[in-house]
């Protein structure tokens, strides 16, 4: 057998246990949003159900039969089989119906409000790693001295602080004691009295919302990647193809970029995998500060609402887009060190 058919063989099934283990992952986290949602005290239906009692005058059971009727949906069946029930909708596509907004599919609300969510977070961390790549080899080549240590100290405290509460702190000071920043005129994706479409105008208005959004993001990850690209230059300055291209008396510049940067920056790209997963989930917080209406908005408003299908929809997004993320990230690592195939 030749070793392109071995490598071959070995990277496949490499491959084919990482899907096994995503697949596994996703079912797993799948499983316990389901129960742990359910384990949440109050429940949408029974609320119902009680209002249409008081308010309209029905009887239990005429009040109960209106309200399955109305949700597409039974929470007093056993457990196991609402389980079951949902684990077979979801493998034939069918993420339910949202029991607050009713009748409205699931995937529906998840089409609505993800995009906006991609657009935010999606630009902050392109923004963040592209800044972050540039500062963290600056402070590489300037490491000792007053600004490297500065610097350090900077990205390390703002990547210690939780994004919401920057957020809180930028609507707390420019908004309510500045009052620079109109932040209740920023509510939303954009104004509702701005037609959408592909305008100067609408662009320019969808922008303004997510500006402050996108500036807690890159706040709070261009740190991460400024200090760890600033480590990867360090370690490749001391490799000794890199003290070769010096005594070649090549320009600096093109050490730099050429030998230094292109074999520093491998490592974050696998990091970069990962953070595209994590931005379908690490913007609840942040769009419920600036009531941004993207996809963590929606969440955060599927769990106060007990409105199971939505939040168990977006739950399995999340973790679907995480998973596959991290997937892909395993599959670079393997392609960029093929060492790591046969571990």
């Amino acid at each position: 057998m030749s070793l392109h058919h071995k490598l071959y063989r070995i990277f496949r099934s490499y491959l084919f246990w990482r899907v096994v283990r995503a697949f596994v992952t996703i079912l797993i986290v799948m499983t316990l949003t389901f129960f742990i949602l359910r384990l949440m005290p109050g429940n949408p239906i029974d609320l119902y159900i009680i209002n249409l009692m008081t308010s309209g005058g029905l009887s239990y059971e005429e009040a109960r039969n209106r309200a399955l009727a109305m949700f597409r949906i039974n929470l007093t069946r056993p457990l196991y089989e609402q389980y079951f029930e949902y684990v077979s909708n979801v493998f034939r596509g069918d993420l339910g119906h949202s029991i607050v907004s009713i009748g409205t599919p699931v995937i529906k609300i998840i089409a609505e409000f993800l995009p906006w969510t991609i657009f935010s977070v999606g630009i902050a961390l392109i923004i963040s790693f592209l800044l972050g790549i540039f500062i963290g080899t600056f402070m590489a080549y300037r490491r000792g001295s007053k600004i490297d240590s500065v610097l350090i100290s900077l990205f390390s405290i703002l990547s210690a602080i939780p994004n919401y509460i920057i957020g809180l702190l930028f609507i707390v000071i420019l908004g309510a004691q500045l009052k620079i920043v109109p932040f209740t005129m920023l509510r939303g994706a954009y104004s509702p009295y701005i037609k959408p479409g592909f305008t100067v105008e609408f662009i320019a208005d969808i922008f303004l919302h997510a500006a402050f959004p996108i500036l807690v993001y890159v706040l709070t990850t261009i740190g991460s990647w400024a200090l760890t690209m600033r480590g990867s230059v360090i370690s490749v300055l001391g490799e000794d193809y890199v003290l070769v291209a010096k005594v070649r008396g090549l320009p600096e510049r093109r050490i730099m970029w050429t030998y230094v940067g292109r074999n520093a920056i491998l490592p974050l790209f696998t990091n970069l995998a990962i953070s595209i997963g994590f931005i379908f989930g690490g913007s609840t917080l942040v769009e419920f500060v600036f009531v941004y209406r993207g996809i963590g908005y929606r969440l955060w408003e599927a769990i106060s609402a007990r409105d199971y299908p939505v939040a168990q929809g977006i739950f399995l997004i999340v973790t679907a887009a995480v998973v596959i993320a991290n997937l892909i990230a395993d599959l670079i690592y393997a392609i960029l060190d093929p060492r790591v195939r046969i571990q």
